[in-house]
């Protein structure tokens, strides 16, 4: 049986645009802020050309207007361009209005730095869910043809834990179709449980990523993982965030290289927008249970 490509996505931002170090760096600081990314995304690219992978990469708009040049490096290594939206903040903070405002602005600057058209999108802090549903369809009004930013789990900031598992095709009231690629997760005692990487992998035993990549690909499906380009950079300064901030933001940074390593040699990835959605019924997110 051949297995299933699964998809590995890197969701590009600096660490101080983090959720968890708002308090310490709030965003009208985020100009002055030391640039880190560029060189860390470079580190992630060299390792992922000795293993000969490809991946989506969900670059934040203000990253972009400040590195313009990751978008192009990025795209030179072959790797898909995707967008992260422009301001990172979360969907329900922006409000409907806000939301398209940022989602656009973030398309068209992508595309104005790269010369080609920007599929894929993911909010940030996977904030479309139970209570945003509202924000799939002005992401395909944007010109968005698929979205990876679905966690069906119960979380204390995001997630749907109604919404399916696995890719599916999306049927959207007053706006074009859209693929929805969820974020990997476990079932265990009657629920799903994230697995898809990022804090996951840093601070969990490194089995429970790596096992439910293994489970998805013995059923013939295809899980999405991603990570931030700042959860691989050890050097970066340390702040006071906070006893539960502290432990979600740096526990594990100084592992999290050798774990992507690792989960490199162990299974087959490539980009998310690739990953086949099986045809049938197309879905409608608003005729799932709150």
């Amino acid at each position: 049986m051949t297995l299933p490509v699964h998809g590995l996505s890197f969701d590009v931002e600096e660490a101080f645009h983090a959720l968890n170090m708002w308090s310490a760096t709030p965003p009208e600081s985020w100009a002055e802020q030391p640039t880190r990314v560029e060189a860390v995304v470079d580190d992630i690219l060299a390792l992922l050309a000795e293993h000969d992978v490809r991946a989506t990469f969900f670059v934040l708009g203000l990253v972009v207007e400040r590195n313009p040049q990751i978008v192009r490096t990025i795209i030179a290594a072959g790797h898909e361009l995707a967008s992260h939206g422009f301001s990172h903040r979360m969907a329900g903070d922006l409000g409907p209005a806000g939301f398209e405002q940022d989602v656009v602005r973030a398309r068209g600057l992508l595309q104005d730095v790269s010369g080609q058209p920007v599929d894929g999108f993911r909010a940030s802090t996977f904030s479309i869910g139970r209570g945003t549903r509202w924000a799939l369809p002005i992401v395909a009004r944007a010109g968005h043809s698929w979205d990876s930013s679905v966690f069906p789990v119960r979380h204390d900031r995001y997630g749907d834990p109604a919404f399916p598992t696995t890719p599916v095709h999306l049927a959207l009231r007053d706006a074009p179709p859209l693929r929805e690629y969820p974020l990997l997760t476990r079932p265990l005692f009657g629920r799903n449980w994230p697995a898809a990487g990022g804090g996951y992998l840093r601070l969990l035993p490194f089995a429970v990523v790596d096992g439910a990549l293994r489970r998805a690909a013995r059923a013939g499906q295809a899980g999405v993982v991603y990570m931030h380009p700042w959860e691989l950079d050890g050097g970066q300064p340390r702040h006071d965030l906070g006893r539960l901030r502290t432990l979600r933001h740096y526990h594990g940074l100084e592992r999290m290289r050798a774990r992507l390593q690792r989960l490199l040699e162990r299974h087959r990835f490539g980009p998310v927008g690739e990953i086949p959605v099986a045809t049938g019924s197309a879905l409608d997110p608003e005729s799932l249970p709150d």
